[in-house]
């Protein structure tokens, strides 16, 4: 009995993520999805299971979403991996275990067929030179490998700070009108823009963040003006494609209204 509960309960689950999927379908979707992954390491304490396979799990759901997007054809993907503040807060033992999944990851992604039939261009943003050099290595051979693919855009926040993305932007233009290449009059919003690590990528229109925390904690600040916010309590190992199908849905019944 039990498990033709279970089964029922499953058939029935899918049959509403088909419907979710098809109306979907029919509304407006977001350029630009932004996600802030999360929760790895509380989904490990949760699940009684150690940190470094919270994290690997949570490595394995970025291929998941990843999927999603690509489903949708939704253009751009950020995901924000590892902040500047975490490498002064993690233990050099919790960092260097997220490093060799970050190298795997990225090596990964050099080889796969998702990304070279779909023409996804890696992009990995922020302080690299703060990364170990097996990191940046494994960047670089990414970033190279796509460099020439324009359908999709996945972008990896890394040893990423928004604030301190902003203020090297501000050196730049102070830099620029000081020796008078850069007047007053030319300082606007486009000019921040083109000096920030997301340049050419457009804002994102939807970000999603797990595991119930609702803040930003520093990510895409300049950038999110205008953006769509989703929390869901959910780790971010656990979140469902239902979990996301049901941002797309609430993302369409929102009216952007971008200041007015």
């Amino acid at each position: 009995m039990a498990g033709f509960t279970h089964r029922l309960g499953e058939a029935l689950g899918n049959a509403v993520d088909r419907k979710l999927n098809r109306e979907i379908r029919k509304g407006r979707l977001p350029e630009h999805v932004a996600c802030i992954m999360d929760g790895n390491r509380r989904h490990a304490l949760q699940k009684l299971i150690p940190v470094a396979l919270g994290h690997k799990l949570g490595k394995e759901k970025l291929e998941d979403v990843m999927d999603w997007i690509l489903e949708f054809e939704i253009k751009y993907l950020t995901v924000y991996a590892l902040s500047t503040e975490n490498l002064y807060s993690r233990s050099e033992e919790e960092l260097e275990e997220l490093f060799g999944l970050y190298v795997m990851g990225l090596e990964e992604l050099i080889v796969d067929k998702r990304i070279h039939e779909n023409k996804v261009k890696i992009s990995v943003i922020g302080k690299r030179e703060l990364l170990p050099e097996k990191v940046i290595k494994s960047i670089e051979k990414a970033e190279k490998t796509t460099e020439n693919y324009e359908n999709y855009v996945f972008t990896i926040c890394l040893a990423y700070g928004s604030r301190e993305e902003i203020v090297q932007a501000i050196r730049e233009i102070a830099s620029l009108h000081a020796s008078g290449d850069l007047s007053l009059e030319q300082i606007d919003e486009k000019e921040v823009s083109n000096r920030l690590y997301t340049k050419g990528v457009p804002d994102p229109d939807l970000i999603i963040r797990t595991s119930g925390e609702e803040r930003i904690s520093n990510f895409l600040l300049w950038q999110s003006a205008y953006s769509e916010f989703i929390f869901v309590d959910t780790f971010w190992p656990s979140y469902s494609k239902r979990e996301f199908l049901r941002a797309l849905q609430t993302y369409q019944t929102r009216t952007r209204r971008f200041g007015e």
